[in-house]
């Protein structure tokens, strides 16, 4: 038999690992295609759906080197609301509210320990969740009852306490703790503009250590990232001294300082927005008027092509719904050039099999 030559053997070989090379490139990028393509990540979106195509027509355009709505991946920032955006609030309230109103009225180990004010406004928000009333103050007073209520928790003992919390039955809904309220479509959303290289913020009218330890990694988005109503640290050799004029030493642990500082909603998310982003995202999320601000400020005179959605509470089987309420986000979208998103009409799902309302 006849013999190759040693330079046509390695000449060979080159060209079987360049092939070899090219296909695995190939390969990952076809991978990659698949990953951002928005129609097979948006999955629990009805294929007709106007907010999910006007979302998927944005993320195809800003990404697009070649087009003139493109934008650089340093400037890809997406904001979200979160109770009521990402996560339900119907049970029958926001998770912070039920959290103060165990923690006050049933907890064992606090509620006879419990102020006169922090059972006041437990009490508020169980008449809330019982009879539908509403209090004007509420927001805000809950925000000081959470600050008192756990005064003197250290970071580690406060996400323990919201983590045995999330393992609670649902009030409203069977199938799912407190800890999984996700909207799975909304998860969705998330997970394609990660994949498009946003960065994603939350910004909540909860408190920002709640949310942090009620999402813990399940988004994907850094604590860093996960913004909300804030109350006071302070460290446990403070004392009444100053902060100016205290310095942290080795003996210190960091502790809840039991001072409500703000409430995280309207016009205070554009501050926060200012304050700890320091750009102008180019996407809103949102479900209330709490986040008009928010929403208005991301499209109003913006360097970048930029959308705000607003969620429509209009699904009453599936979810404790409100048409009347979903009726006015509508209008409110169509006066201020928002997309609307169904709830009812855009979703296949809202928390997957299994789960359905009470």
């Amino acid at each position: 038999m006849k013999r190759i030559a040693p330079k046509v053997l390695l000449a060979m070989a080159v060209v079987v690992m360049v092939l070899a090379i090219s296909c695995k490139t190939a390969s990952v990028d076809s991978l990659d295609k698949v990953a951002i393509d928005g129609q097979s990540i948006l999955t629990y979106w009805d294929d007709d759906a106007a907010a999910k195509n006007a979302l998927i027509d944005y993320v195809e355009a800003v990404v697009d080197e070649n087009s003139a709505d493109y934008i650089p991946v340093e400037n890809r920032i997406a904001v979200f609301d979160f109770d009521g955006t990402l996560f339900c609030e119907t049970d029958p309230n926001y998770f912070d509210y039920c959290l103060l109103e165990y923690r006050v009225l049933d907890d064992p180990e606090y509620s006879a320990k419990a102020s006169e004010f922090e059972k006041s406004v437990a009490l508020k928000i169980r008449d809330q969740n019982e009879n539908g009333t509403s209090y004007s103050e509420l927001p805000v007073e809950h925000g000081q009852a959470v600050a008192s209520a756990f005064k003197g928790f250290t970071m580690e003992e406060f996400f323990d306490y919201i983590a045995e919390f999330m393992t609670t039955e649902m009030d409203s809904y069977e199938g799912m703790t407190r800890g999984e309220g996700y909207y799975l479509p909304m998860r969705q959303v998330v997970d394609y503009l990660l994949a498009n290289d946003f960065r994603v913020y939350i910004l909540t009218g909860t408190d920002r250590f709640i949310v942090r330890g009620l999402i813990g990694d399940t988004l994907g988005i850094p604590q860093s990232q996960i913004i909300g109503s804030d109350e006071s640290l302070v460290a446990t050799g403070q004392g009444d001294t100053d902060g100016l004029d205290y310095t942290f030493t080795s003996e210190d642990t960091m502790v809840f300082g039991g001072e409500f500082i703000v409430k995280n909603l309207k016009l205070n998310k554009v501050m926060v927005i200012m304050q700890e982003i320091g750009e102008q995202p180019v996407l809103s999320f949102g479900n209330s008027t709490g986040d008009a601000s928010m929403a208005m400020y991301t499209i109003t005179n913006n360097e970048y092509r930029s959308l705000a959605f607003m969620l429509c509470c209009d699904d009453t089987v599936r979810e404790n719904g409100n048409q009347s309420k979903a009726d006015k986000m509508y209008d409110l979208c169509e006066q201020y050039g928002w997309v609307a998103v169904s709830m009812k009409n855009d979703w296949t799902t809202i928390y997957g099999d299994g789960v359905t309302r009470k």
